[in-house]
């Protein structure tokens, strides 16, 4: 399993924003296209919305990746 810890730079991050940040996704189409295939899950629950706010605390789990959603840095 590969983990990419993500700080957010704002409030929140659209799920579809995170897979191309961690390069998952080639463009965010192709990220929309992911999560529209039910290829993503959001705290173990899967995630059909590809706009999804995510906030510090999130862990999203897409084939062999865990993303941590952190606190902003600032």
């Amino acid at each position: 399993m590969t983990r990419h810890d993500v700080p957010l730079r704002g409030e929140f991050i659209e799920l579809h924003n995170l897979l191309k940040f961690c390069a998952i996704a080639d463009s965010g189409g192709q990220a929309k296209v992911l999560v529209g295939d039910g290829l993503v899950t959001v705290d173990g629950e899967q995630e059909l919305r590809k706009t999804r706010k995510l906030y510090a605390g999130s862990v999203v789990r897409i084939w062999d990746h865990e993303i941590h959603v952190l606190p902003s840095e600032a």
